[in-house]
């Protein structure tokens, strides 16, 4: 459940953040790899942080 949350808060942290660039007219290609590069940072965040540790 954890793991929705933390994903869903970073998806809306993207969409914020390609907004951004598209009202700074940044080009198209630049925000499409912006927004490849959180997602990815995003979903290794998440799951880091969210992995339960082994008990051993």
């Amino acid at each position: 459940m954890s793991f929705g949350i933390y994903a869903v808060g970073y998806l809306v942290l993207i969409a914020g953040v390609l907004y951004l660039a598209h009202v700074m007219r940044i080009p198209e290609n630049y925000i499409i790899a912006i927004g490849v590069i959180l997602l990815g940072l995003g979903i290794v965040s998440a799951v880091q942080n969210t992995r339960r540790k082994d008990p051993n």
